[in-house]
């Protein structure tokens, strides 16, 4: 029997941590994100988790997203690095606690970019622990580029560029919010969401969606959609649903509905 496509399932940083005070993990939503995963009980699944407040303020910091423009930011990659190692480990540590036997990858030792964008993904890893039944958890991180010297690599563009290369059959983002809006929902109360939007529809949205108040070096929600393109071009549904909201990743991950947006090709 063939296994289905893979499904990609983003947790955002926001979810995770508390995105308005430094290095603090939202432990109690990670162990529940992390049984609703278990219970849900899906094959050929790979995680990719944001930032939050671990790599976000300090990449900030030290300009990392910019590149490598004075020696003493080698020591802001570092940190930037190590932190959103120890965020992972957390992460890793509830996965691990409900008996899945997710494996961390860790974005800086196999991707390089190119002004930003991913020049060379070695995949190989990843693509044979999928097929050996490992849940392959990867991140946001500091990553080295032929041209910056170095910068910050969201977990967004991975989530992209790992389910156009895997095939996946879906991408899941757990968001903080329940959908993508017309503006930003936790500024304005009247602020629509959609539910079900086209490529083109998309497009067309693409400078208007409301950008995030929070601390975040990729772009908040307006970055995660313009990401996401290349995968929903593939042909690669994208559902965005409340992943601090709880069942919402079990249902969502189960194929059951629930409240959120659906952005696909046509």
């Amino acid at each position: 029997m063939s296994l289905p496509k893979p499904t990609i399932l983003k947790i955002g940083g926001s979810v995770i941590t508390n995105k308005n005070e430094e290095l603090t993990p939202k432990t109690q939503e990670m162990n529940r994100i992390a049984q609703e995963i278990k219970k849900a009980v899906i094959p050929n699944l790979v995680i990719v988790h944001g930032g939050g407040s671990f790599g976000h303020p300090v990449a900030q910091k030290h300009s990392i997203k910019e590149g490598l423009k004075d020696p003493r930011q080698l020591l802001g990659f570092a940190e930037t690095h190590h932190m959103m190692t120890v965020l992972n480990g957390l992460f890793m540590d509830t996965l691990i606690m409900q008996a899945l036997p997710a494996v961390s990858i860790t974005p800086s030792s196999c991707i390089i970019t190119e002004n930003g964008r991913i020049k060379c993904f070695e995949d190989t890893a990843l693509k044979i622990m999928l097929g050996m039944g490992f849940l392959p958890v990867l991140y946001g991180d500091t990553v080295l580029d032929t041209k910056l010297g170095f910068t910050i690599l969201s977990g967004d563009q991975i989530v992209s560029y790992a389910a156009t290369r895997l095939n996946a059959g879906q991408i899941i983002m757990g968001v903080d919010v329940d959908g993508l809006y017309n503006t930003d929902p936790k500024i304005e109360k009247n602020a629509k969401m959609f539910t079900h939007l086209t490529l083109e529809e998309l497009k067309k949205l693409h400078g208007k969606l409301g950008k995030s108040n929070a601390c975040d070096v990729t772009g908040g929600m307006f970055g995660k959609m313009a990401e996401l393109m290349p995968a929903i071009e593939q042909g690669i549904p994208v559902k965005i649903v409340n992943a601090s909201k709880p069942n919402y990743i079990y249902k969502v991950l189960k194929g059951e509905t629930v409240q959120g947006t659906i952005i696909e090709k046509e």
